[in-house]
């Protein structure tokens, strides 16, 4: 067979698979890596944020360490509810710290995913999973970007895959859940955090002023359905 008839008949029988595939060959994998803690350099793609910004006394840190079972994300620091005598803020609440994702270069698709799970070892404290997409829910003059919530139960000493639905995040604004009916759009995913408050949570969970620490191995989009 001469050449140009073999790339002919390669291209042919390409053009056939495409046209008979099924629809689970076009599908993307059924998961999704969004973060993975397993590098130092995982670090450059988050800041940290606390009650301290507005005159609360509540630390945070965030470091990649290796316990004994490969290198893991350590998200751990002390929540105060007390404010610095001098602040020159009049917060009215105080005792949160979290851990941001800086913005994606553009967007993440995750159209084609219904959960966000996250391989977490805590402390048994109830964590907030936020997901930030792209402003359309807000009025064009607001610029920050849509979040979107909802709590993670991390529990104590044991590794734990937490699932939770897309669906289970409530849009929210400052911390306080929007009573609307709204709907994320997950195809414009602009960033990811993680935070703990003082109070608040799940029921069962640790709660209060205190030290807090959750390991976190990697962050995915699962598609379940």
């Amino acid at each position: 067979m001469s050449r140009l008839r073999a790339l002919w008949q390669a291209s042919l029988n390409a053009t056939k698979k495409a046209l008979t595939g099924t629809m689970e060959d076009l599908m993307p994998p059924s998961e999704k890596y969004i973060f993975n803690f397993n590098s130092k350099e995982e670090l450059k793609r988050w800041h940290l944020y606390s009650d301290s910004e507005y005159g609360g006394l509540s630390t945070a840190s965030l470091e990649i360490s290796n316990a004994g079972d490969g290198l893991k994300g350590i998200f751990s620091g002390k929540l105060s509810v007390d404010v610095a005598e001098d602040s020159s803020w009049n917060i009215t609440r105080s005792g949160f710290c979290g851990m941001r994702s800086k913005k994606f270069d553009g967007f993440i698709d995750l159209e084609a995913y219904d959960t966000i799970a996250l391989k977490v070892k805590g402390d048994g404290r109830s964590y907030i999973s936020t997901i930030y997409t792209e402003n359309w829910v807000n009025s064009p003059g607001q610029q920050e970007d849509n979040s979107w919530q909802a709590f993670v139960f991390v529990p104590k000493d044991n590794w734990y895959i937490a699932k939770i639905p897309l669906a289970r995040y409530l849009p929210t604004w400052r911390g306080n859940v929007i009573n609307a009916e709204l709907e994320m759009n997950p195809s414009r995913v602009v960033g990811m955090s993680l935070s703990v408050n003082a109070e608040g949570g799940v029921p069962g969970a640790t709660s209060g002023p205190g030290d807090f620490r959750m390991e976190i191995d990697w962050i995915k989009a699962l598609r379940t359905k």
